[in-house]
């Protein structure tokens, strides 16, 4: 089986609809995040502060090498995975990507007491720092997806359904 591959902004239900296809298919799930907290040996927010985001995207990037070399795997990626080239490439490659996406207000709402991940943008509003990076993103997200799904008014259930229609021929 190749891999399935969710990308999107935090928030839009990755880790949730991640956890429900493992079950589904019956493969092992590896979230690009604990894999660099396991690698980094702190939280996200403390090697952030410690090192700052180049270090976290230069370990997430090669988190990102080595999952995409494996077959058989649902990954969950941070929402800033695609920012490199070359990981958009093994992504793109290794699987089927699905682009979950939801609306700002959604997103804000969902990670308003997420405090595993330091802020992008200190000092602005969540709903700014969410429209800034999408904006930013966006291009990226849809260059690295073979398929787009709108995780706002669906369960994560019903998005697995969704993704599990999707790469039934395939699989």
């Amino acid at each position: 089986m190749r891999n399935v591959v969710l990308v999107g902004y935090r928030g839009t239900g990755k880790s949730s609809v991640a956890r429900i296809l493992g079950e589904r298919l019956g493969c092992p799930v590896v979230s690009t995040d604990a894999e660099v907290v396991r690698r980094a040996g702190r939280a996200i927010p403390e090697l952030v502060r410690d090192e700052g985001w180049n270090r976290f995207r230069a370990i997430e990037s090669e988190v990102v090498r080595e999952l995409t070399a494996r077959t058989g795997s649902v990954i969950d990626t941070g929402g800033g995975a695609v920012l490199d080239p070359d990981s958009r490439r093994m992504l793109r490659e290794c699987g089927e990507v699905f682009w979950l996406q939801a609306s700002v207000g959604r997103i804000a709402g969902r990670i308003a007491d997420d405090s595993a991940r330091p802020p992008l943008t200190p000092g602005g509003s969540v709903v700014d720092e969410i429209e800034g990076v999408l904006s930013e993103r966006a291009e990226l997200y849809r260059e690295v997806a073979h398929h787009t799904i709108a995780s706002e008014e669906q369960s994560p259930g019903e998005v697995a359904d969704a993704i599990l229609r999707l790469i039934a021929p395939t699989s």
